[in-house]
């Protein structure tokens, strides 16, 4: 089955109205934009006080020496390179990214991958990042009067939740158009924080015990794992670029969508590392909310918030609007906006969970961690399939489902492509460390956490060896 633009159903892609698009090819003439538009959205997304929790807990709880966890910060921020890549394949397909797999699944392969990835995980990271604005929205209205912190919690949740999904209903247009003056906004809120937190800082922090060794090495490499998390786990990045024209420069994508992650991230996470200096890990357990607002004067902890709130929104509503195309992108018969609807609650749902059970900042380590077993053998998967096939990709194809075509291999899977996001989720909780689970590799090499390269290698290699021949035929041809 073949889906494109109906010539008989109008698509506006315009700020004020829903997007009624889904999966379906987006027409030349219907190509808009440029490149560099793509920066603002992944800035705004980026602009995050998950940012100061995880970098403040590399010096507080890891036992990082600041340059330390500025060095692991700057060395993540190259992996932002492999959302940039992704997205070089939305304009060429013209379609959502999680029908660009297709050429790397099969057509039932991909279905496997994407029910579980495309939907359940972004689930997961709309509630991480909805935690966190609601345990800081909750704290503000318990300053303001508010006893019942319950009752704060869910009623940020919720207010959070509806217009994050109303940003998702409305897509494409309104994200791009209005991420660009929330960029600008949010930077101004999170500098202004900034410069309140640097005069706290202990600008002769050193540990009391210094790390040495495997358990510096250790503390190093569990930092990498949790913050490569992020730039990982933005497979989605297809989807934001797909409406630019075909001819939109790769170089242009990749820079726009890579710096627009990256500068925001590395920036902010190493505030975080310096406020660590300052904030014990008794003080992050309890959540980064409490210290971050008694640092702030009174008039800027209620700015601060809705801040964070802010940012949530634009994560969530990004996250929640490539996760709605997921759903038709494995067949289930279902528009794209009552699967954002369904998202949404999804999210919801787990963020209640989580407040109600657990800190902050357990909850975010514990979580990115587990999630690098998919994220990081599918993200090197996807970026070697762009690598090895030069980009090219046929729409009309990645929607011809009938067997003996393109992209049914054997059944409908593609044995290379599924063995090989396999064997590197094995080699990544092989060699993972966390409180609940650590890799039988991982507690050889005495807590030494190399997931993401050892599950990215593996991933690629394993890919390139299967499938890479195949994968260049078909671009040549």
């Amino acid at each position: 089955m073949t889906q494109h633009s109906d010539p008989q159903q109008e698509f506006v892609d315009v700020a004020t109205q829903p997007e009624t698009r889904g999966i379906e090819l987006v027409g030349e003439s219907e190509r808009h934009g440029r490149p560099r538009d793509l920066f603002a959205v992944w800035a705004a997304t980026m602009v995050s006080v998950l940012n100061f929790t995880i970098g403040a807990s590399f010096t507080a709880v890891l036992g990082l020496e600041i340059w330390q966890a500025a060095a692991v910060t700057l060395a993540v921020s190259l992996l932002w390179v492999l959302p940039g890549i992704v997205a070089v394949s939305g304009p060429a397909a013209g379609t959502s990214g999680s029908v660009i797999q297709r050429a790397i699944y099969g057509f039932r392969g991909n279905k496997i991958v994407i029910a579980f990835y495309g939907w359940f995980i972004s689930g997961v990271f709309l509630a991480l990042n909805w935690v966190a604005s609601s345990f800081m929205g909750a704290e503000l209205l318990t300053r303001l009067g508010v006893e019942d912190k319950t009752i704060g919690l869910v009623a940020v949740t919720a207010v959070v939740s509806i217009v994050t999904v109303l940003v998702a209903v409305y897509g494409h247009a309104l994200i791009l158009k209005a991420y660009t003056a929330l960029t600008a906004v949010l930077l101004l809120i999170f500098l202004v924080v900034t410069g309140f937190i640097l005069p706290t800082v202990d600008w002769n922090f050193s540990q009391p015990e210094p790390l040495h060794g495997v358990a510096l090495w250790s503390s190093l490499t569990i930092a990498f794992a949790i913050l490569a998390s992020s730039p990982l786990s933005f497979s989605n990045s297809a989807d934001m670029a797909r409406y630019l024209p075909r001819d939109a420069k790769p170089s242009h994508i990749v820079a726009a969508t890579a710096l627009g992650g990256a500068i925001p991230c590395a920036f902010f996470t190493i505030v975080g590392a310096l406020l660590g200096s300052v904030v014990s890990a008794d003080a992050l357990e309890l959540g980064i909310e409490y210290a971050l607002l008694d640092m702030l004067p009174s008039w800027l902890g209620p700015v601060f918030v809705i801040g964070v709130i802010v940012n949530t929104v634009a994560l969530n509503g990004m996250t929640t609007y490539t996760a709605s195309m997921a759903f038709q992108s494995i067949g289930v018969p279902i528009r794209r906006i009552p699967s954002a609807i369904l998202i949404g609650v999804l999210g919801t749902a787990f963020t209640l969970f989580l407040v109600m059970s657990t800190s902050l900042i357990d909850a975010i380590n514990l979580m990115l961690q587990f999630l690098l077993i998919i994220s990081a053998p599918t993200m090197a998967v996807y970026a070697a399939d762009i690598v090895l096939r030069r980009n090219r990709y046929r729409g009309l194809d990645l929607f011809d489902e009938r067997p003996g075509a393109t992209f049914w291999y054997h059944g409908g899977f593609s044995i290379a492509g599924l063995a090989s996001v396999v064997a590197g989720g094995i080699a990544t909780a092989l060699f993972l460390s966390t409180d609940i689970w650590t890799g039988p590799l991982g507690v050889a090499l005495g807590y030494i956490d190399l997931s993401v390269p050892a599950g990215m290698l593996v991933s690629i290699l394993c890919y390139v060896a299967l499938a890479g021949r195949r994968v260049r035929a078909q671009a040549a041809a």
